[in-house]
């Protein structure tokens, strides 16, 4: 649960010398947001690009993707939409880039969780899948993002964002991918890369179902057995998880068979 925002802007100097900027006090605090004057060199237009990409993490800590809109968040860095699209050529694209960040720094945190450890193969498969599962769960910012990457992210970018997009992603991927096998090197890394695609697309799809709307949750709230269909997302995930990295074990061995 977010703090409420307090939200008052002010126009003013600094300091004497300084140029206006426009400041938003947040609960009593008064933060610099942009100044009014044209970012002209690239250290300027890169801090401005972070302050953009900033803002919107923070507007995804309060609201779903759903509800990060360029007119709020012009509002909230100081600068008009159209300077905004100077930096990001949309709103999409600016959300791609906070999904590459999230998946970035999830796939860091894999790296160092899944490391070889003792147990029979089903003991281990259900450590990875646990891990994962668990990893995944607690970025809810990440899960939002993922869940709205096909339908909505990636509709309104231009190519070149677009690759940059898929190419961001396949490196943390392929991080992951390495990091399953070490941990389970009875798969291999074909079998590995599908179970991390696999759990991307599960994650999808379940965390919309686990994030119900205020319709919804007065509807669960009023009925019972309607409510008792509920399903927990990290459970979900997990089970799915262990279920895809079980299977590929299976053909796996079926394959190996009948070679």
């Amino acid at each position: 649960m977010t703090d409420p925002l307090i939200d008052r802007w002010s126009v003013h100097a600094l300091d004497d010398d300084a140029p206006p900027v426009c400041t938003q006090e947040t609960a009593g605090l008064q933060h610099r947001v942009v100044d009014f004057q044209r970012a002209r060199s690239e250290e300027q237009r890169e801090h401005r690009r972070r302050v953009i990409l900033r803002t919107t993490a923070a507007m995804l800590a309060e609201m779903p993707v759903a509800g990060v809109s360029l007119n709020e968040l012009s509002r909230r860095v100081g600068l008009a939409k159209s300077n905004v699209l100077r930096y990001f050529e949309s709103r999409e694209a600016i959300l791609l880039e906070l999904l590459d960040a999230e998946l970035h720094d999830w796939a860091a945190e894999i790296d160092g969780a899944l490391v070889p450890r003792s147990g029979t193969v089903p003991e281990r498969a259900t450590g990875v899948a646990d891990t994962l599962a668990l990893s995944i769960a607690a970025r809810p910012v990440m899960c939002d993002l993922v869940s709205a990457q096909s339908a909505v992210l990636e509709r309104n970018i231009s190519t070149d964002s677009a690759l940059r997009h898929k190419h961001a992603i396949a490196a943390e991927v392929g991080i992951v991918v390495d990091a399953v096998v070490r941990a389970l090197p009875e798969l291999t890394s074909e079998q590995a890369y599908q179970v991390i695609a696999y759990t991307l697309l599960m994650t999808a799809g379940s965390w919309p179902q686990s994030t119900p709307s205020p319709a919804l949750q007065a509807a669960y709230g009023a009925d019972p057995e309607t409510a008792a269909t509920q399903m927990d997302f990290t459970e979900v995930l997990r089970d799915l998880i262990d279920l895809t990295v079980t299977g590929m074990l299976a053909r796996g061995a079926a394959s190996g068979l009948t070679a």
